[in-house]
């Protein structure tokens, strides 16, 4: 029966209200002339009645409630064992026992008086750079450059790292800061001792966040830079290559385990089309910073279309178009994009 106000009902009657149903217990003599049910919410005067389904969903609920402090208090209890994370902190490069001003790391090497210069090889970690160029990662035509123009070299290739680890170490603690990120990506010294399996091969640990620009056969393409003779050259990377990254120099494609790759956003970024020499005030939008020459010419991220496959590359005021690392050495595209911010 549904509750109606002002009708009579027999104490001990069930009357559906407003979806429950109640049992009319003691009634005061007014009861038919109450407006609503819920004049007769006391405990004495009504008593709530489940139905089977009500039953069941409201001991399915108790069960509920139960699981779930009980699993809050395990996750608490495991957040209690759990050692808190700490920061991520850069490595200090092997071998250096003194301080180096991060104004000081802008100066190029022959800005540098004798003696500075004499304390950064003792204790500036120099000499585990120059492992790096004697181990064979920027030492192209290594042989032909004179001892204080590697010294210079190693000076440089440690600033980058210096400043790749420290792009690293930002986004790791605080996430993104915008839609595109350049952190470094290196092999172990396990690797570089030719030992692949002691380690995992980071040089070939494509971050997933990373930006997919193609694929070619059944490997997929990223954007890498790396420094080399001076300069930063932006290439391509992708777990199928040997080491892990490949930028072009000279008409020669280089092979690097130490080097960044470009993470990001697509929805806060977009590629512009350009044609030939890149005129930077033509495409209408700030594009991403990629690297630079030897002789501080700004390079740019490209993507360029190369027999049927669209490949990671460079561009900049002085080429003629985008350079692409491709088959042992560079492809010059007349037609490519540049990624920009949206």
């Amino acid at each position: 029966m549904y509750w109606e106000p002002g009708t009579y009902y027999a104490p001990g009657s069930i009357v559906e209200y407003e979806g429950d149903y109640d049992s009319l217990l003691n009634l005061i003599p007014s009861y038919h002339l109450r407006p609503s049910l819920q004049d007769y919410s006391a405990p004495h005067l009504t008593g709530k009645q489940q139905t089977p389904s009500e039953l069941s969903l409201t001991d399915q609920d108790h069960a509920g409630e139960g699981h779930h402090q009980q699993q809050q208090q395990q996750q608490q209890q495991q957040q209690q064992q759990q050692p808190q994370q700490q920061p991520y902190t850069p490595p200090r490069p092997d071998g250096q026992s003194v301080d180096i001003h991060h104004e000081e790391r802008k100066k190029h090497w022959y800005d540098m008086d004798d003696k500075r210069k004499h304390e950064l090889e003792i204790g500036g970690g120099l000499l585990a750079g120059a492992a790096l160029l004697g181990g064979g990662y920027a030492a192209w035509k290594g042989h032909e450059k004179h001892e204080d123009e590697k010294k210079a070299q190693t000076w440089a290739l440690q600033n980058w790292i210096h400043d790749a680890e420290a792009r690293t170490a930002e986004y790791r603690n605080n996430g993104p800061r915008s839609a595109a990120t350049w952190i470094l990506n290196k092999a172990s010294a396990a690797l570089e001792a030719d030992q692949p399996s002691a380690y995992p091969q980071q040089g070939k640990d494509i971050p997933r966040e990373a930006i997919v620009v193609g694929k070619e056969k059944s490997w997929t393409l990223y954007i890498s830079r790396a420094f080399f003779e001076g300069g930063i050259q932006v290439g391509k990377a992708s777990e199928a290559f040997k080491k892990g990254a490949v930028i072009g120099f000279k008409n020669e494609e280089i092979h690097l385990d130490t080097y960044e790759i470009l993470i990001g956003d697509m929805n806060g970024l977009r590629w512009v089309q350009a044609e030939g020499r890149l005129n930077v005030a033509n495409l209408g939008y700030r594009p991403v910073e990629g690297g630079r020459e030897n002789d501080g010419t700004p390079l740019y991220v490209a993507q360029a279309p190369h027999k049927g496959v669209v490949h990671p590359g460079k561009a900049s005021e002085k080429l003629d178009g985008a350079y692409i690392p491709y088959d042992g050495g560079e492809e010059c595209v007349k037609s490519y994009k540049v990624l920009c911010y949206a």
